[in-house]
Formats: structure tokens, C-alpha cells, sequence
């Protein structure tokens, strides 16, 4: 970390992801960099690009930055509602910085994004230090079914289209590295959060196997893994009633909050320091990073870390995420009803519906995405409508489900267009980092934020 750099992915190599520094001062553009979006900078002559992506991150000066600003009083329950199956861990005696003090590296929040980090940083042996108005884990993360895919929001076919075949493909293969990566780093020290190492679904949502089959030979193409499943098969296989389908191997499925819980025991047992502290503003003008505190106090960091979950402060303010929410429902356990061996399912359309099952054999299944309905109390009060239209495809997809639902909730996250995730250095500011994983590979690009902020 004393030579921490931004990142971005500009090749991937048969011997894995290869990096370099992306962020010279002389480039008249620069803005917060997505972990490989910006690799598009560099794209052949003719090449499609993106269209420019310019953060609003207020004034910013040259050599001083000062940012302040609350992240709009949003709460832990204004990111999702009860209630989830998820694991409930023990209380945790968190005390409120009582004086100023320095430190290595700072994180700011302390949901599945931040432990990804302070786990990383502390096994290289830094000093780090969290904070986080909330209990840790109970924010954004709570509302996770934690589907680890490495499949992105879009297709490798859209991608291609937005910039070309050859950046696309290193995009998805960089998940799919994060993925992997993520299963290796639970197994590595046992963490009991329901890690199980699945195959995924991926169905077509309309009549036609036409999308599937060029999507499939698209990924065989640039060597992704992958086998294409006609109606007839799929239907053999799993007993599900589609067109077709991609079914891929290496994802997995977890207990998001006890993963967190466990990533952040880890990280305290080597040192790290967790206080109840909500950041107020930041000031990156020297050498380090000064936030201010909720309670008058201050840290100074040689670097800070955003991990904020879907809070975004307002320090960073790209105009390229908007905000969306989602639903879920949660069976009853019903072992003697799941689909053949867990797949992870979800769907070949933008707002796709998405089901897994967990380890005690219930069965979840989410979506009914709506981006207009984000305000918390609107969005809770339609959690009974959207949890029995859940129910009603639930029932279309799976007729063997029992609809004995024990849990319903919802979650208001960030998206973007491309599905791709913001990290990198905030622009203008120095020494400090974002780390946002956006869209339904949240925990996946938290993983390859980790990874990517980290390297020397």
C-alpha cells in the first residue's frame, strides 16, 4: 500500500490479469476509474468508445481538494428492509473514536466491500482502521442473495457492441479471475459463511434460442467456459421449461453476512481497529487524507478508502450509476423441492428475475426491478405486491416450489448501463480510493476492488 497506485485492467494474459498505472497527470480527462472500463481509453483506431463519463465531485483544486457533505442521512434501513434469511451475528462492542489519531489506512465502511478490503490490507500487513455509523454488514449487504457470478449484467455480446470483442472479454474474465479468487480466499481460511461452489443458469427470457447460441459461441471464441442447453435438454437436465440456456460452471452462492462477519473477525484478529464513526468531510491536500468525524474528532490517513456500499458521499458523484431497487422472497425449507444440484439461475433480459437455493433448502428468488420506486418508505410499501408477483413467477419457473414464503425484502442498490463497477482513485483527490461494485456482481467486483486497490 506505500505504493499503492491506481489500476485498471488493459490485458489479461493466459497467465491471468495484467495490470499498469492508468491515471497520468498530463490526461486532460480524468475521472474515476471502473476496474477496466477505462482500458476503452486506449482502444484501437475505429474501435466503438464509450461516451465520456465525467464524475461531479465539486470543487476541485490542483493540489488541495476539501469535500464535506452527508450522504443524504441515508440509514441502514433505507438500503433494504427486513426481513432476510441471512445469518444474525453476535453484537459487537463498537466504541466511538474518543480523540484524533493517525493511521496507515483508513476504510470507510465496514459492509462486505470494506472486510474485502481491511482483509487484504491487513494480510500485507498495513495498519488499518474502519469505521461505520451502522452495525457492520447490515447495510446494502444484508440485502444480498449473494449470487457469485462472474457473468456480468450484460451479455459479453452487449459488451462487445459497447467496446469491442477484445476489452469486453478481458472485462468478463476479470470476474470471472474476482470469482474464483473469492472461493480460494474462503476456503483458504475456513470461513463458515455457506460458501457452496455451484454451476449457473442463464435462461432465455423470450421464445427464441437464437440470442443463447451467439452469446455462447461469442464466449467459446475468446475461451470463457460454458455449454449451450436446447429446450430439450435443459429440460431433461433441470426439469425447467425454457427456450434454451448457458449453462457455466465456477460461481458459487454464500451467506453474505456472515462472510462479511467472518473477513472482518479475520481482520481484527490481525490488528485492524473498528469504531462507530460516520465521515463527515475530507480534505486531501497533504500528504495524507484528513476526514472529519460525526463527533468533532479526526483521522488521518496516509490513504482512505471508499467502501460505502450504495451510501455514496459526496466526494464522489459520477453521473453514470443510477439507483434502482429490487425484491426478494424467501421459501420455507423445502429440500425435497430444489432443482437439480442448486444452480444458480437468472435471466437473458435487463431486469431479469434471478432464484438459488441455500443450505437448510430454501429457495430464493428476486427481482421486479423498479427504478422509480427508491424512496425507502415507498419501496417497503411494495413489498407485499412485489413479493406475490415474486411468488406468481416463482411458481411459472419452478411448479414443484412450495409458496410458503418466510421472508420477503427489498434493497435499493446502484446500477449502471454496462454493468460494470466504479474503482479506482477519485479524481483530484489524493490518496484516496473508491471502491463500488455495482449491479448483481456486487460482491464479485468487491473481491477485484480489493485485489486492484491494493496491488503495489
Amino acid at each position: 500500500m506505500g505504493q499503492i497506485a491506481p489500476r485498471e485492467l488493459l490485458q489479461t494474459g493466459s497467465s491471468g490479469l495484467c495490470l499498469h498505472s492508468s491515471f497520468a497527470p498530463s490526461r486532460p480527462h480524468l475521472r474515476l476509474a471502473a476496474a477496466f472500463r477505462h482500458a476503452l481509453e486506449n482502444s484501437c483506431p475505429g474501435e466503438h468508445k464509450p461516451p465520456r463519463r465525467v464524475l461531479n465531485a465539486g470543487h476541485m483544486h490542483a493540489e488541495a481538494v476539501i469535500f464535506s457533505g452527508h450522504p443524504e442521512d441515508t440509514e441502514q434501513a433505507d438500503l433494504r428492509s427486513p426481513r432476510t434469511p441471512w445469518f444474525i451475528p453476535p453484537s459487537l462492542s463498537v466504541c466511538r473514536p474518543s480523540h484524533s489519531f493517525r493511521c496507515e489506512v483508513l476504510i470507510v465502511g465496514a459492509g462486505i466491500t470494506g472486510t474485502l478490503m481491511a482483509e487484504r490490507l491487513t494480510r500485507q500487513g498495513l495498519e488499518v482502521v474502519l469505521i461505520d455509523r451502522e452495525r457492520p454488514g447490515q447495510g446494502s449487504t444484508a440485502a444480498s442473495t449473494a449470487m457469485l457470478l462472474w457473468e456480468i449484467d450484460r451479455s459479453l455480446t452487449e459488451l462487445a457492441q459497447l467496446y469491442g470483442l477484445e476489452h469486453a472479454a478481458r472485462c468478463v474474465r476479470a470476474s470471472f479471475e474476482a470469482v474464483n479468487g473469492l472461493q480460494r480466499l474462503i476456503a483458504r481460511h475456513g470461513l463458515p459463511c455457506q460458501m457452496r461452489r455451484r454451476q449457473s443458469l442463464y435462461l432465455a427470457s423470450g421464445n427464441t434460442a437464437t440470442s443463447l447460441q451467439e452469446e455462447m459461441a461469442l464466449r467459446h471464441r475468446v475461451g470463457l467456459p460454458g455449454a449451450f442447453l436446447d429446450h430439450a435438454s435443459l429440460l431433461r437436465n433441470f426439469g425447467i421449461a425454457r427456450a434454451a440456456a448457458i449453462l457455466s460452471p465456477d460461481v458459487a452462492d454464500a451467506d453474505p453476512v456472515q462472510l462479511t462477519s467472518g473477513l472482518l473477525d479475520i481482520s481484527l484478529g490481525r490488528g485492524a481497529k473498528l469504531f462507530e464513526a460516520d465521515a463527515l468531510a475530507f480534505d486531501s491536500g497533504g500528504s495524507s487524507v484528513n476526514v472529519s468525524l460525526d463527533n468533532g474528532r479526526e483521522i488521518e490517513a496516509r490513504y482512505a478508502v471508499l467502501a460505502t456500499g450504495y451510501v455514496m458521499p459526496e466526494i464522489v458523484r459520477p453521473e453514470i450509476q443510477h439507483a434502482t431497487s429490487s425484491w426478494a422472497i424467501a421459501t420455507t425449507p423445502q429440500p425435497q423441492n430444489l432443482w437439480q444440484d442448486g444452480v444458480l439461475i437468472w435471466e437473458d433480459s435487463k431486469d431479469y428475475h434471478y432464484a438459488r437455493t441455500t443450505a437448510d433448502g430454501r429457495i430464493i428468488f428476486g427481482g421486479e426491478d423498479d427504478s422509480t420506486i427508491v424512496e425507502p418508505e415507498a419501496r417497503d410499501a411494495a413489498v407485499p405486491v412485489k413479493a406475490k408477483a415474486l411468488a406468481q413467477k416463482l411458481a411459472a419457473l419452478w411448479p414443484r416450489a412450495a409458496l410458503d414464503i418466510d421472508c420477503r425484502w427489498a434493497g435499493t442498490f446502484d446500477t449502471t448501463d454496462d454493468g460494470l463497477p466504479l474503482i479506482g482513485a477519485v479524481p483530484g483527490a489524493k490518496n484516496l480510493f473508491a471502491a463500488y461494485g455495482y449491479g448483481g456482481n456486487g460482491i464479485t467486483f468487491s473481491y477485484l476492488a480489493a485485489e486492484l486497490i491494493s496491488r503495489p
